[in-house]
């Protein structure tokens, strides 16, 4: 599978020719898998948006870095540019379930264009799909059943409009469904952001800081096998705060200790805790405390 050459999928008349669907519209298609064709399952590449309703398993999904056993009931969105596909042993399968596709043309100068990268899920990875309840599940397919009705009626003015509100509609059903999984998956947070402020405090306890720099939230999400997308809504939605905020809140309380401590100069804690310039952990430190770390240190 990692040899498997990228296919690339340039236009969504091309998927629908793989998938044995009529073209109704060259910039979003629904696509029932119950009617294709068996079809050897490659590593690819869409120029489009591509959100896959999986219902009936067949493999492992590659996706990035991560495989994931693809499961009844798992919705997976793929964002134009990466690479995903299923691993089968170049045996053709009957594939099962939905996708919907939407060029990013079809949204240009609409509302969801505006605020596409809100829904951060079409970056997660793999691992994070997002799991269909039966209520849910059903929610979706009509969701699919009205675009796909939209989609049959003659183009007229109002098409364009009807089409992209209806995808808008799905995504924010699909956001919902995301905060209902982050909660009935507490226990597994919990456990999550326990080992990021254990990693956090541990990174500011050592070298690291002088030797790699100020901890970024990139290095914690890859520590905790995460994507950067799924561990910053995860965090947000259980803490009220983002990633970036609770490292600086830990690195500010590490501060003040440092600041406290005699034997350092302001620029030595700055350069010590992974800041370039010392003015930029001046900038830092007098947002989040409200007085500069010379003060500080002299009302204390």
């Amino acid at each position: 599978m990692e040899n498997q050459e990228v296919e690339r999928i340039s236009s969504i008349s091309d998927y629908n020719k793989m998938t044995n669907h009529e073209t109704l519209h060259p910039l979003v298609s629904v696509v029932d898998f119950s009617k294709s064709a068996p079809i050897c399952s490659y590593r690819r590449t869409y120029a489009f948006y591509t959100v896959f309703l999986k219902d009936v398993v067949c493999g492992d999904m590659y996706y990035g870095k991560h495989s994931y056993d693809y499961q009844e009931g798992t919705l997976v969105f793929i964002a134009p540019g990466q690479i995903s596909g299923v691993k089968n042993d170049g045996v053709p399968i009957q594939p099962g379930g939905y996708a919907l596709l939407f060029h990013p043309d079809l949204i240009k100068g609409t509302n969801l264009g505006k605020h596409i990268k809100d829904y951060s899920f079409f970056s997660y990875d793999v691992h994070e799909a997002l799991h269909l309840s039966e209520k849910e599940r059903e929610i979706i397919l009509e969701c699919f059943k009205n675009i796909r009705l939209e989609l049959e009626q003659p183009i007229d003015k109002h098409s364009k409009s009807l089409v992209v509100n209806n995808i808008e509609l799905f995504l924010n059903y699909c956001m919902r469904f995301y905060d209902r999984q982050f909660i009935t998956r507490d226990h597994v947070n919990q456990g999550v952001i326990g080992k990021f402020e254990n990693l956090v405090d541990d990174y500011l306890k050592s070298e690291n800081p002088k030797n790699i720099g100020f901890p970024m939230v990139n290095y914690f999400a890859e520590k905790l096998n995460l994507s950067a997308n799924y561990f910053g809504d995860l965090i947000k939605k259980e803490l009220g705060i983002s990633p970036q905020e609770l490292i600086h809140n830990k690195l500010i309380d590490v501060a003040k200790e440092q600041i406290l401590d005699q034997g350092k100069s302001i620029s030595e804690i700055s350069y010590d805790l992974g800041f370039k310039y010392p003015q930029h952990f001046t900038r830092l430190f007098k947002t989040k405390v409200g007085v500069s770390p010379s003060e500080y240190k002299s009302l204390n």
